[in-house]
């Protein structure tokens, strides 16, 4: 999570799905066409899940993982202590020297749509000749689970604390404006959808796994009395957008945007 945030963020709930947030590191991963890269940074790191899986794939590679978050950085050194961790923020990182690979997990929609672009030039521009810059990120501005959080946050007694913060995220940009800024740059820039259904126990794991994300913005500036009814109220609202299964389950639809374009 490479951006710069008034609460820090927790690894532990992050990692309450770390499989399944990890799935998305690996199909983004079986796209690269690099064999051997010398250098290569993961921007927005996390706790480390999808460092791991570069550094399996890449063994040889100088790689650095970097984040904004030092609760994430904490547990990214202590999972990989041979791996370089530095701490930094998005808008404004610039390696300290050109990468091969430059790949992000689920970091680029933190930022507003003015800043996305310019920051993904820059390190585009940072990069060498044939770079791979990659990236991955949730693109569910219209589902259920985030569309009911600006509708709870704007009913309910914390509804003027949170309008004023307007804490809701900005909708990715379409596929065709993605090539459009990124090709002039670029030999080739490839886009595509995956729909994920991740199968839950019930709606209290949707909301749980939200938490870990996208619902931060909106129960971090709030008292613990006014942060337990918005909890309450979205889950109430959760429970009916999200049926139960046969077995009792429940089903998070969560599409993803992926990239991976090629330096010219």
């Amino acid at each position: 999570m490479a951006i710069s945030q008034s609460s820090d963020w927790s690894a532990t709930q992050y990692l309450k799905f770390g499989d399944e947030r990890t799935r998305a590191v690996r199909d983004l991963l079986a796209q690269i066409p690099l064999q051997s890269p010398k250098r290569i940074v993961d921007l927005g790191c996390g706790p480390g899940n999808s460092t791991e899986v570069l550094a399996n794939r890449y063994p040889q590679a100088r790689l650095t993982g970097m984040d904004s978050s030092p609760n994430m950085l904490e547990k990214a050194r202590a999972t990989l202590p041979n791996v370089e961790f530095v701490q930094g923020d998005l808008s404004s990182y610039v390696p300290d020297e050109p990468a091969d690979l430059l790949f992000s997990n689920a970091v680029f929609h933190w930022l507003r749509d003015a800043e996305r672009f310019p920051a993904m030039t820059r390190l585009i521009e940072s990069q060498p000749s044939g770079g791979i810059f990659a990236f991955q990120v949730p693109d569910n501005f219209l589902e259920p689970s985030h569309t009911l959080m600006r509708e709870t946050a704007a009913e309910g007694p914390w509804a003027d604390t949170l309008k004023d913060l307007n804490p809701a995220l900005d909708p990715m940009a379409s596929p065709q404006r993605i090539y459009n800024e990124l090709k002039p740059l670029c030999t080739s820039v490839n886009i595509w959808h995956s729909h994920y259904h991740h199968v839950l126990e019930g709606p209290e794991a949707i909301v749980e796994w939200v938490k870990g994300t996208g619902l931060q913005p909106f129960i971090n500036p709030l008292s613990s009395e006014l942060k337990e009814g918005y909890l309450k109220a979205y889950l109430g609202r959760i429970s009916q957008a999200y049926p139960r299964l046969n077995d009792g389950k429940v089903m998070l639809r969560y599409p993803r945007l992926f990239v991976v374009a090629v330096r010219a």
